[in-house]
């Protein structure tokens, strides 16, 4: 293995929203593989404007942070609720789980996870927003 290997996460990782059924209100592209991550894993997101992340979704081992790089919106976790606005960081602990939605102006955000725990490790939660 190389000491360092590189990638552009729009350029060169796959699209996997469309075989999710979720596009083209939702980008998502998980770069692991890509990337050759052997600890953690990077994935970047693209809701459009208005939208909600069509599920909510938790780890049973995997902490993740989300870092928003364009747009804004709103994050629910458990049950709160927080604002979203460019540069935010927002770490979530693997059990709780947590949403997105966008503002007017789309979100574009980027998610961290930690350990690698391999296919499984996540679960989707249906009916998670209750508003």
């Amino acid at each position: 293995m190389t000491a360092f290997t590189h990638c552009n996460l729009r350029r060169d990782v796959e699209d996997t929203a469309p075989s999710f059924n979720i596009a083209p209100d939702v980008e998502a592209r998980f770069s692991r593989d890509v990337l050759e991550c052997e600890k953690g894993a990077v994935g970047y997101f693209r809701l459009a404007p208005n939208k909600r992340f069509p599920f909510a979704h938790r780890q049973k081992l995997q902490e993740e942070t989300y870092v928003v790089i364009g747009g804004g919106g709103r994050m629910k976790i458990g049950d709160e609720i927080i604002d979203l606005a460019p540069l935010d960081a927002v770490r979530v602990v693997p059990e709780v789980g947590r949403a997105l939605e966008s503002g007017p102006d789309g979100l574009e955000y980027v998610v961290f996870g930690a350990p690698h725990t391999g296919p499984g490790d996540g679960e989707m939660v249906e009916g998670f927003w209750t508003e």
